[in-house]
């Protein structure tokens, strides 16, 4: 028995809905042998309480069926007539009823009885034409069979569907009349014949059961059907057959597909920014629900972020994405196939370049006299639909649907469908472009920012890691490692707030600035403090602009990464072995002595970049030749599964193993802090281990502030040159010497120091007390001075200035000869 509802029903609106009717099955006496699930709803009477017992308890008025047939018209095997029937709780039910019969023997079946309720007498004459139709020109399927499953009655509704006439096959298998169907409904049995053989033991009825097969006359596709079932009875209780009624829901079934489709693409198309990914989501979605295949072609460049080209008219190449088919999926990995071998040109008039050229679908399909594919289909294809994939009113490639001859040709509503997919895909696969091509720009920036390569230092061995936000992709920690002057050097990492590109950009700002800072030989806190006054200049340099433009002072969009940003800057003597630190926020240093003990110094904390207010200070650690220190940014440590203490604990724990190469440290604490490659912010971590410069590869010599000591200071510097085997810098050293030393005698007090240190280059330092600042000028040709140290920065590779709190140190850097090799 079908029970779907009548609001769902879209061929009935009428005042009477057959697809509710009521059935019952009479044998020849009259007696209920079936009671369908509609009947126990209209009258009350459940099965066992009905079947078994005679068809005069529902009629009211004490009427009986026999004398009733008398009165009833039409053909004899088909009557109708309204009849008041008896609910089981007593009130009258007015129903228009028709009566078929089924056989004229005197066992098993003999009559079909299908009554609807009336709720208005004026409704007699509908519902009496729409149940005398119900065996004739009913769109419900009412079929019984025996307790073999063998057919043994149909109404012309049900042998509609059957390629001969009913007679021809009453006797044969229920399996054998839809062969290779399946059932639709979730936990139902796989089978027809199973539902049906449940039902016969159980007696229990099946209401709704969604089945889709080909019925016999209609080999072109697909049929679904809502179908009920219900057990036949004789009064002894004796089970004669079972009665499905059936009611055709393709069209509404395939609406709903469509709707459910629909609705899985907007969860499943674009869940990433990857174009191959979109591209690959769009063919999961269509195959096989909504075609055999799909294939989908990309204008070239959009994979890279490019932006696509105005198309002309002449058919251009596109590169092959994906073709997925029911059967398996060819070119899932675009990657692994080079660009040249994927190029796919479509003829002129196929209806791809035609969908192309004219930026709306093309439907196309093999006519009857036609029994080949359409053009640009494979073989097996018998329906083809093409539809450009656009967004922002520009092409970005096209999508190939596919129907073989077991689908139903496509149609306009298949058109309209296809049509939602392209467009949804469209605009994620733009999307996923634009994307792709800021995220590119921003890769580069931030590579070209990031030190690609740390030349080799004397004071430390150097190896570190940067891993952006695995969302963003691209962020604003930094770290660098700057060579000072004396054989020192810098070390730096840095936090900015937020990812993307503009933090990329403000980190590189930061970053140079930084640099700049550093050569010019500030302490740890000197720097801190002028970093954090460019960082609090440019805000207010933003808000102005933000004032002069109309918009409020506080807009948020516009404001400056740099504010908050946290960072910590280190300088390391490998002549002293001593490191002096300040930070800004940021977190301290990981300290590994040679012995093993670990250890997070307690350096003073200054406020984070931008904020101004409190200072900032400098503190000094002594370390060891073979010292390990971890600078990194809190990224490395913070994880949304544990908070910062357990994850400096196990960054302890790595470094614990502090004699291993650092490569292979960095990768360990990598795996360890960050399994998975990359966090919910960036990490950058600077691992460092330190060297201390041998005491024959230093000199250094007091000198008093006395004109004699000029020349003293040009033998001691010749003397150790030779010593070194660098006499050939011999000449160049004492001029420098001797100019140096001569202005700080002329021009300062107190002692000085000359030191000489052989490193990668010559280094010549020369300090004194005073605090002037050395000028290079040109000195005019009347003047007796001012040409020494013009002459000094000619002569030298580098030179430069530091200053101390006991006075300044002017330095000079020259390039050692070349070693002759053998």
């Amino acid at each position: 028995m079908n029970v779907w509802n009548a609001k769902d029903s879209v061929y009935f609106r009428g005042p009477l809905d057959v697809t509710r009717a009521a059935t019952a099955v009479l044998d020849a006496r009259g007696w209920v042998v079936g009671w369908s699930p509609a009947a126990e709803e209209m009258l009350g009477y459940r099965s066992d309480e009905i079947v078994g017992h005679p068809v005069d308890t529902l009629f009211a008025g004490g009427r009986s069926w026999q004398p009733g047939l008398a009165e009833w018209r039409d053909a004899p095997n088909v009557r109708s007539n309204a009849v008041d029937l008896k609910h089981r709780d007593g009130h009258i039910v007015r129903s228009a009823t028709m009566m078929s019969r089924l056989s004229h023997g005197g066992e098993g079946p003999a009559w079909v009885v299908v009554a609807a309720e009336l709720e208005e007498v004026h409704e007699w004459e509908a519902g009496q034409a729409m149940l005398r139709g119900l065996a004739t020109q009913s769109p419900i399927s009412l079929t019984i069979y025996d307790t073999d499953l063998r057919l043994a009655w149909a109404n012309a509704a049900s042998g509609r569907e059957f390629s001969e006439p009913v007679e021809n096959v009453i006797g044969t298998l229920s399996q054998e009349l839809y062969p290779g169907g399946e059932v639709l409904t979730e936990g139902a049995p796989p089978t027809l014949e199973h539902v049906m053989r449940n039902v016969l033991a159980t007696g229990e009825p099946v209401v709704d059961l969604r089945y889709r097969g080909r019925p016999p006359a209609d080999r072109e596709q697909d049929h679904v059907w809502s179908c009920s079932y219900y057990r036949l009875q004789d009064a002894r209780g004796q089970t004669l057959g079972v009665c499905e009624d059936a009611f055709d829901v393709t069209d509404r079934y395939l609406a709903q597909r469509r709707l459910a489709l629909l609705v899985r693409a907007g969860a499943h198309i674009g869940r990433t920014l990857d174009v191959t990914r979109t591209v690959t989501e769009c063919t999961e979605v269509s195959v096989p629900g909504f075609a055999d295949a799909v294939v989908v072609d990309l204008v070239e460049g959009i994979t890279e972020g490019e932006e696509p080209a105005p198309r002309r008219a002449s058919p251009e190449p596109l590169v092959r994405m994906i073709r997925r088919s029911a059967d398996g999926v060819c070119g899932e990995s675009p990657s692994a196939t080079p660009p040249d071998e994927r190029r796919i040109t479509y003829a002129a008039d196929s209806p791809q370049a035609r969908s192309l050229t004219s930026g709306r679908p093309v439907l196309e399909e093999t006519g009857s006299a036609d029994p080949g594919p359409p053009r640009g289909a494979e073989a097996w294809a018998h329906s083809l639909l093409a539809v450009p994939l656009r967004a922002r009113g520009t092409t970005l490639g096209l999508v190939t649907f596919l129907r073989g001859r077991d689908w139903a040709r496509f149609d306009t509503d298949d058109l309209s469908l296809a049509e939602e997919l392209a467009t949804r895909t469209a605009v994620c696969i733009d999307n996923a472009r634009r994307y792709t091509r800021e995220r590119t720009a921003a890769l580069a920036l931030q590579r070209d920012l990031l030190p690609r390569y740390i030349p080799p230092q004397t004071a430390v061995e150097v190896a570190h890691r940067y891993l952006p936000a695995h969302l963003a992709g691209v962020g604003g920690d930094w770290f660098d490692v700057v060579p000072l002057s004396g054989a020192r050097v810098g070390l730096v990492v840095g936090d900015v707030v937020g990812h993307g590109l503009r933090a990329a950009a403000t980190m590189g700002r930061l970053r140079t600035s930084v640099r700049a800072l550093a050569r010019l030989d500030y302490t740890p806190d000197e720097l801190l403090t002028r970093l954090d006054d460019l960082a609090e200049q440019t805000s207010e340099e933003q808000t102005a602009a933000r004032r002069l433009s109309g918009r409020p002072a506080d807009s948020g969009p516009d404001d400056d990464p740099a504010l908050g940003v946290t960072c910590l800057y280190a300088v390391y003597d490998p002549v002293t072995g001593r490191s002096a630190l300040a930070r800004a926020g940021h977190l301290p240093p990981a300290v590994v002595t040679p012995d093993g003990i670990l250890t997070f110094p307690d350096l003073p904390s200054g406020p984070p970049l931008g904020l101004g207010g409190l200072p900032f200070e400098s503190a000094e650690l002594e370390l060891p030749p073979g010292s390990l220190m971890a600078l990194f940014t809190d990224g490395l440590v913070r994880g949304q599964d544990h908070d910062i203490e357990l994850g400096l604990e196990r960054l302890g724990r790595v470094l614990s193993e502090h004699e291993k190469p650092l490569e292979e440290l960095c990768d360990q604490i990598i795996a360890e802090l960050l399994p998975e490659g990359s966090a919910a912010d960036d990490a950058a971590l600077l691992l460092v281990r330190t060297r201390v410069l041998d005491s024959c590869e230093v000199a250094v010599w007091e000198l008093p502030l006395d004109p004699a000591a000029v020349g003293r200071a040009r033998n001691l510097a010749s003397r150790q040159l030779n010593t070194w085997g660098l006499a050939d810098l011999s000449f160049t050293t004492e001029l420098v010497v001797s100019e140096l030393v001569t202005n700080a005698i002329h021009y300062a007090s107190g002692p000085i120091q000359l030191r000489l240190i052989r490193d990668r280059s010559l280094l010549c330092e020369v300090s004194d007390t005073g605090h002037t600042t050395p000028h290079l000028r040109r000195a005019a040709s009347d003047d007796e001075g001012g040409r020494g140290l013009f002459i000094v920065a000619h002569m030298v590779q580098r030179w430069g200035t530091r200053y101390s709190a006991a006075g300044k140190t002017i330095w000079t850097e020259q390039s050692l000869p070349p070693v002759d090799t053998p």
